[in-house]
């Protein structure tokens, strides 16, 4: 829970500030409840947050180090095939200019922003 004004938190001084006024650095578990979903995964993720004075949803730059050589189009159609095969329904796919609150009542995990890129 993010403080509405700056004021103390047991947890950290950047707890204890302004939610509405402030993009705030913090820790996440996210990157841990991946490796417990995906065991291959496990381990092999780190990650942070940023608490922004959004009403909902969040947001993840996902930084990967490949085996070979790929290009954007290459992983933005492996994406899209993804979300139109075996993660239907999970993982979404959009080339539509969107931002945060286009996504408050999408019921699927996470949305692949191909122009974000």
């Amino acid at each position: 829970t993010q403080k509405t004004v700056d004021g103390p938190s047991s947890k950290d001084w950047r707890g204890g500030r302004a939610a509405n006024t402030n993009i705030i650095p913090s820790s996440t578990g996210a990157a841990k409840a991946v490796g417990k979903v995906l065991p291959e995964l496990n381990g092999k993720l780190t990650g942070m947050a940023f608490r922004v004075p959004t009403t909902d949803v969040s947001v993840v730059d996902l930084t990967v180090r490949l085996e070979k050589p790929a290009s954007y189009y290459a992983i933005k159609a492996a994406v899209k095939e993804a979300s139109e095969g075996k993660l239907k329904g999970i993982l979404g796919y959009t080339e539509d200019d969107v931002v945060s609150t286009d996504f408050i009542t999408d019921s699927r995990s996470s949305i692949f922003d191909a122009k974000a890129g």
